[in-house]
Order: C-alpha cells, then structure tokens, then sequence
C-alpha cells in the first residue's frame, strides 16, 4: 500500500469484524485438507495433535501483538528480524519465508488433484493439477478485481458445509456410527500412542493455521489498531484453534478407524460420503474445491506480486521479476513462473509440500517470538519481574515450542529447506559484498496487499 492509497482509508474496524475476517483468511475447510495424513501420523489423535499445535501458536499470536505495537504499519516476521536483531538475519528470515510463498500455490493445485481425482477416479488427477493450473494462472495475468466478491460467497459457503458436516456426524454418531458416543479421551490420550507421534502431526498441522496474523494488513482501517490488532490476532489463532480441534474430534468419533482410508490424502471426502452419503458427499466436494479455488488464486498472486516488488527494488533480476505487462497491467511473468513452479504439485506428496511450507513458517514464527526479545527486553530495557515474563519467558516458550515442532518436520523437508537457507546465505553474500553491506528489502507488505484484495472486497474499496 502507498500513501496515497493509505490517505484514503477509514478507520470503520472494530474488534469482532476484524476477527470475522482473519477467521475467513485462514479457511474453514482447512482442517479437512490434512486430517487423513494427520489421523494417520498420530494414529488417530488429529484432536491433540491440533491442542499442542494451538499452544504454539498462542505463544506466537501473543509475540506477534507485540511486535505489531512496535511497528504498526507491516506484520511481517522479516521486517521485526530485520528491525529489532539485524538486517542480514532479517533477510535470510525473509528468504525462508519465500518457501511459503512459493508453494502455497502449489499445495491449492494438489489438493484440488487428490480430492477430484477421489470423486472421479477415472480421471487421473494430474488432469486437474494441469487444468486448475492453467485456468488460475491465466485469470490472475488478467487481473485479481474480478475475484474479489466471488471468494466472499466462496468463504460463506465453506462455513456452511464445515456446520453441514459436523450436524451429519453427530447424528450418525447418535445413531451408533464410528464410536457411538459422543465424548471420548482416545482422541487426546491413548497410551498406546506415543506423544511423539502427535508431535509430528502437529508439525504438519500448522499449516491450518497459516493466515492468523493476516489481519496486520488491516492495521490502517482499524478504530485504535495498536490495541485492536494484537487482540485480534490473538483471538483468531484461539478461535480458529479450537474450531480445528472440534471438527477433528467429531470427525474421528464418527469414523474411528484411520486405517482404512482408501487414500490418506482425501480421507476427508471419504468421512463425508459415509455420514451423509453420495449427495453431501457432492457437497462437500464442491465445499473443498471452493476452498482451493480461493486460496489458490490470492496466494498465486500474492507470489507473483512478492516477486515483482523483489525484481523491482533489484533482489532478483529486474528485467525478469520487475515487468509488468502493458495491457494488464500484471506481473505476468512472474505468474507464468509460479504457474509452472506449481507444475512440482504433479510430483510431490501432500505431507512433504505441507513441511516446505511449514518449514519457512516455523523459522518466521520463531523469529517473531526472538524479536520480542530484543525489541523490548534487550533494546528498550523493559526489565524486572514483569518484563523478564512478558519479554523473555513467554516468548522464550513460544520459540521452544517452535523450535520443537520444526525438528519434527518431514526430514526430507527439513534437508530440502535447510539447503535453500543455504543457497539465501551465498546469495546474500553476493548481494552485500560479503556482509558489507545492508541487505535489499523484501516487500512481503505488497504481496500481503494482494491477498487482502482477493480475500476481503471491503480492503480493496
């Protein structure tokens, strides 16, 4: 956003509209996209995997409203880094999260192959990852407006089949379906279960909760931002937390057994068509697609507009990131590359996309959780009883936890990402002179322009 875009904004944003729509940036039907994986990583304890997941976050949400009324204006993990540790690491925290950019995109265009291909198996799924591909790559060169009021009707309607789902399985369950009881502890404790396995799971379920600090890029139509923010962000990871537990448990107590998921991947189809038969499961189909389609296109542009503003301000090659097209006035080529980057959906696995794109989340959110630290503690010298807790001692769980969810991460991912931190060090020695210079900014604050627009008509009004 320019200031000349930002001269025109009011302040209307009140707490509970602001937590409405960082509820809708984070989608409703995520929880469906890995429950399969997750049930069987966690042999069926998705609901704990969920909780640990959920107290992670907190720790983080917390941090990340602090940092907000440090520097209002960007909510971006790379800027705090950057501002309160040190420009380099700032950088190298930025090219870590480019990962998630990279392959948000990518994991829309999988999931819509896993769950179609599920529906229609006579069509191979790479049909549809081509095809999604295609049809998304060529709207956003012609531009992101038209979407706009489509993906508000899109996140309503997720809402509607996620309540659907739910009312469905309680009652099969009423009827002695799955476990035939409304409560119970296996979900959450099962000794025969290794806590280790729920860990794992919980490593590639904070993808569902990719979005909940995105109400920063609303920071400047908020009534009072400095307090409302941070209170927001904190709500919506609490809220969207226990909506992902609720909806795991009553999916497991209404189909118990994860081992027998024709495809671990659309296990989630496969619960839906069992408690309300071929019809929701049409439903649900619909449901997720429509998730997909929404997310695909606003991460799919926020890419290209991540990589335009790096081309532009010569972070990467700007004949090539930094054009933009005549007639439409888009960073088409950068489209075109994300389309093609996307391509990868046909090879790689659902699980290993998921840990790419948590793996650069989880080296932000521990980022955001150390620059608290430094910020008030070390630099402002907010000391004594009160500042070693709220500036070290709950940041300082907040990055344990995260820490201990990345070390659980795939380990192909964590090989894959720790090599692409690699390659953000040569890069950015080449870029400084070897650290003799300040690093070129990252503008993450454009892309996240791009999101709002797509996900929230009212920010683009």
């Amino acid at each position: 956003m320019n200031n000349t875009q930002a001269s025109h904004f009011r302040r209307t944003l009140t707490l509970m509209p602001l937590v409405v729509l960082g509820l809708a940036y984070m989608a409703p039907m995520t929880v469906f996209n890995t429950y399969g994986v997750a049930a069987q990583t966690t042999h069926g304890m998705v609901p704990a995997a969920y909780a640990f997941a959920l107290l992670a976050m907190l720790f983080t949400a917390y941090s990340y409203g602090k940092m907000v009324k440090a520097y209002p204006v960007s909510g971006s993990a790379y800027t705090y880094t950057q501002k309160s540790i040190n420009s380099h690491l700032g950088f190298l925290v930025g090219w870590a999260v480019l990962l998630d950019y990279l392959f948000l995109p990518m994991i829309n265009f999988l999931l819509a192959g896993i769950f179609l291909s599920a529906a229609f198996p006579a069509v191979p799924s790479w049909v549809w990852i081509i095809g999604f591909i295609a049809v998304i790559t060529a709207i956003n060169i012609i531009g992101i407006q038209m979407t706009a009021k489509v993906n508000a009707v899109l996140v309503l309607f997720q809402f509607l089949v996620t309540i659907l789902f739910v009312v469905l399985a309680l009652k099969g369950v009423a009827k002695g379906m799955g476990m035939g009881t409304f409560l119970s502890a296996l979900p959450f404790y099962n000794p025969e279960v290794s806590y280790s396995f729920v860990l794992a799971g919980a490593s590639i379920l904070c993808l569902s909760f990719l979005g909940f600090d995105a109400v920063t890029t609303l920071s400047e139509e908020t009534i009072a931002p400095e307090k409302t923010v941070p209170k927001a962000i904190f709500l919506v990871a609490f809220i969207g937390g226990l909506l992902f537990i609720f909806v795991s448990y009553i999916a497991h107590i209404a189909y118990p057994d994860f081992a027998s998921f024709k495809d671990i991947d659309s296990a989630s189809f496969e619960i839906a068509a069992y408690i309300g038969g071929p019809v929701f499961g049409s439903i649900f189909l619909a449901g997720v697609i429509t998730s997909t389609i929404a997310s695909g296109m606003s991460s799919h542009a926020s890419a290209a507009r991540l990589l335009f503003a790096m081309g532009r301000e010569s972070v990467l090659p700007k004949k090539l990131f930094g054009y933009i097209h005549p007639r439409y006035k888009t960073p088409n080529r950068n489209i075109l590359l994300i389309g093609a980057f996307s391509l990868s959906a046909l090879t790689v696995d659902l699980v290993t996309a998921a840990s790419f794109i948590n793996f650069g989340a989880l080296v932000a959110f521990a980022f955001v959780n150390i620059s608290v630290i430094f910020h008030y503690y070390i630099r402002n010298r907010k000391r004594g009883i009160k500042g070693m807790l709220l500036y070290v001692l709950l940041p300082l769980a907040g990055t344990s936890f995260t820490i201990w969810l990345w070390t659980s991460l795939d380990k192909k991912s964590i090989i894959l990402g720790s090599i692409w931190v690699g390659l953000g060090i040569v890069y950015l020695l080449f870029l400084t002179k070897g650290f003799t210079q300040k690093p070129p900014n990252f503008n993450f604050n454009e892309a996240e322009d791009s999101f709002t627009k797509v996900e929230n008509p009212a920010a683009s009004s």
